[in-house]
């Protein structure tokens, strides 16, 4: 197991910790998180403590790639991994969120039935021998659901205090990109799809 696909485990390691710090009732074991007040906003340690590991999680994502492509180190096993990972990172924190009244529920909902249809054109034109590239609108939305997540693990400060919901506009920004990109994958890849012979 290379460098690239060790920090790609670490990263669904530190999901599945994520995972467990949003949905464990800690009251049950009486732990209570702590409370602060900063800026009128209060705000629970636990979404804080959340929001940097997401944070490390996410530099672990750009890292990965970065070294795979430098050293020559990309297998199919690594790129396995790494939509793994980054699908369990994202959509289980935006389900949570969602779930916990923190965000609406539509942004989960589009984003997850996106990544399927994506996920289905890659997998057709895999098929068929045509690789799919990653495409300028899916890393807009990528990038701006990365920041509008830790936004509102961070209760939107320092937005917040001047009343601009920078982690809604964000969400949704990033929301309607995926929409976009979907359109573009389809349309990108079409040929292929209807393709009755393999590329």
């Amino acid at each position: 197991m290379n460098l690239p696909t060790k920090l790609t485990v670490l990263r669904i390691i530190l999901s599945l910790f994520v995972i467990a710090i949003l949905t464990f009732p800690f009251y049950t074991v009486g732990i209570d998180w702590p409370k602060y007040n900063v800026l009128g906003v209060v705000i629970n340690i636990k979404y804080i403590v959340v929001g940097i590991i997401f944070i490390i999680a996410s530099v672990t994502d750009y890292i990965d790639g970065y070294l795979a492509r430098k050293n020559n180190q990309v297998t199919d096993t690594g790129k396995m991994l790494d939509a793994i990972a980054d699908k369990i990172l994202v959509n289980s924190i935006l389900i949570i969120l969602a779930a916990q009244g923190f965000i609406s529920v539509i942004i989960p909902v589009v984003l997850v039935l996106r990544d399927i249809v994506v996920d289905a054109i890659k997998m057709e034109a895999a098929g068929k021998g045509k690789v799919v590239a990653a495409i300028k609108s899916g890393k807009i939305k990528t990038a701006a659901l990365m920041v509008g997540t830790v936004l509102v693990l961070f209760y939107n400060l320092p937005f917040e205090a001047i009343n601009i919901r920078m982690d809604d506009f964000l969400l949704y920004f990033a929301t309607i990109m995926s929409i976009l990109s979907a359109i573009e994958y389809f349309n990108l890849n079409k040929n292929i799809i209807f393709s009755k012979e393999e590329i």
